[in-house]
Order: structure tokens, then sequence, then C-alpha cells
């Protein structure tokens, strides 16, 4: 073998390898870094991050006390055959029902246990789920929405089949929670839903990530196609398939956006642009010196308030 056909296999062997890390390597570490979800480890741990520090106590003692009220776990299967997970707790027979989904990586015990006493400050019940690949619900893949919104429409089907079928139901989400109920609101449920609730929830998956690549001071145009690729490979999903701001501009539902002033994790314009695309009815509620997902530990009274002067007259079918 010559000189130059040696040469010759080193270079095709060295481009074979930066194309196996490019197209392979690379977007599985993506994938495994964004979408994968690891439940061995502590979700508290977020708890004890610069922005929660001040309400970890608090989370903590609303978890404690939600474990120990009366409530019903229940358990449905998805579209695609996964058990998910979640906890009805009753204010009294026909109150209205709220389904409330939580944020990326977190679960609805952690996320969503104060929302248990804002909704009966409401006088309404509460449905609290854990996402698919979060808390006690099965899968191992993060969706940023994409899939978690089809798994909406069977949550809501629970209720009116088992619990109440003339509920008046109230879509409710943090974050990627927010996001998910906000891709289905331009989608025809039953009519025992009567409006929707987003808590800090995002434009797009496209963008809040290249918001959070940004932030770790990356390069979003350079990593974000990757990520992309990890999702189409190894997640098995269309990252940009559909997105809140595009449902939202044609929503068939009333929603109420909300949003800390301060929350930089999910960026507070975020929800003014969701707001300004949305073509149905809407409002906007600004909780002052509010962090990513703390509006209501922020200003309990306003943000009950914002909900019951945005949703009373719509549950009461006026």
């Amino acid at each position: 073998m010559t000189f130059e056909q040696k040469l010759l296999i080193v270079i095709i062997s060295i481009i074979l390898l930066i194309l196996l890390f490019l197209f392979v390597i690379f977007p599985y570490i993506c994938y495994r870094m964004t979408f994968y979800s690891n439940r061995k480890k502590d979700n508290l741990y977020m708890l004890d991050s610069k922005m929660y520090r001040n309400y970890k106590d608090e989370i903590i003692d609303y978890m404690n006390k939600v474990d120990n009220m009366p409530y019903k776990e229940i358990y449905i299967t998805s579209h695609d055959g996964l058990k998910l997970y979640g906890r009805y707790f009753e204010y009294e027979k026909d109150a209205p029902i709220e389904i409330i989904f939580h944020g990326y990586k977190g679960d609805s015990r952690r996320d969503l246990s104060a929302a248990i006493y804002r909704c009966f400050a409401l006088k309404h019940s509460s449905l609290i789920v854990d996402h698919r690949a979060s808390g006690k619900s099965e899968g191992k893949t993060i969706t940023f929405g994409v899939k978690e919104v089809k798994d909406v429409p069977l949550w809501i089907d629970y209720v009116i089949k088992n619990i109440n079928k003339d509920a008046k139901i109230l879509l409710g989400g943090v974050s990627m929670g927010a996001a998910t109920v906000m891709m289905i609101s331009n989608q025809k449920l039953p009519n025992n839903v009567k409006g929707i609730l987003a808590d800090c929830g995002y434009t797009s998956q496209k963008e809040i990530i290249k918001h959070y690549i940004k932030n770790m001071k990356l390069s979003p145009n350079i990593v974000y196609p990757f990520i992309k690729l990890g999702a189409r490979i190894y997640g098995k999903f269309n990252l940009e398939k559909s997105s809140p701001i595009e449902a939202v501009k044609k929503s068939l539902y009333p929603i109420l956006f909300i949003h800390g002033d301060i929350d930089d994790f999910v960026p507070y314009n975020m929800s003014v642009e969701n707001y300004n695309a949305c073509t149905s009815k809407k409002s906007l509620a600004t909780i002052k010196n509010a962090d990513h997902g703390l509006a209501y530990l922020a200003d309990k009274e306003g943000y009950v308030k914002a909900l019951g002067d945005f949703f009373d007259e719509i549950l009461k079918g006026e």
C-alpha cells in the first residue's frame, strides 16, 4: 500500500469519526441532557437554587400538607401505552374542576401542591397530573409539550366519565405545563372545557431551548440543530411539530396568562408575546417581583383575584 493510499484511509477515517460524533454521539448527548428523564435524582434539588431558596420551606410545607389531605389516586393509559398518574382533590361535589400540569423536569407534588390551596380558595376542585416521564407516570422522554398535549384529552375524558359528566373544567399549567395547555387551545374539546390558565409558559420549544443555550454561554445557532436532531433520533418526536404561540393564534378558549415580571428562566416577555398573539378572550396578569413558577407564592391574593376576575363569569356561563 502506497503512502498516498494510507493517507487517504486516515483522512476518510477522521471524516467518518467526525460525522459519527456530529450526527450520532453529540445528538445523543443533547437528547440525554435535554429530554431524558432520570427520576433517580430527587427533584427537590432545584429548591436549593437561588431562584427558589426563599420559598423552599413554604413549598415543602405545602407538599407535606397536601400529602395528608384526602385525595383520589388516578391512573390512565396514554395513546402510546404509558401509565399516567394523577391525584384528584375535591373541594365539593359539583365544584368546577381544574386539571393542572407541572413544569419541565418537575412533578405534580413539587410544582402543584400549593395550587390545591389556590384552587380551594376559588372553590374549585383540582386534578394535578404527573406528565409522562415525570413523577409516578411512566416514560423516559420529556417532549416540551409535543407528546404531552396528546395526553390532555384523556384526562378530560376521565373527569367527564368518572367524576362528573357535567363538570365545568379549566385546564391549567405552569411553565411546560402552561405550554402544553396552550398547545391544545386550538383543538375542539368537550363542551365541559371552559378556559385555560397559562402560568409562565414559553412561546415555542425552539425559542425556550435557544434561550437556555444562550444562558449557558453557548451558541444557540450551533447547538440547537443537534438538540432538534437528538429529539428526532432518540426521542422519536419532532420538536417543532407545534408550538404554544401558533396554537393561541387560533385559540377556541378564553386564556388567562400569568407571569412574574422578574422571570428569566422563561422570560416574562414570552407571555406578553403569547397574549398579543392570542385571538380568543384573554387577559394578562403580571405578578410583581415573582420569579419562575412563583407567581402564586409571591402574591397569593393578587393571583387568586386575577383568576376569579377572569373565570368567574365564564364558569357561570354568562
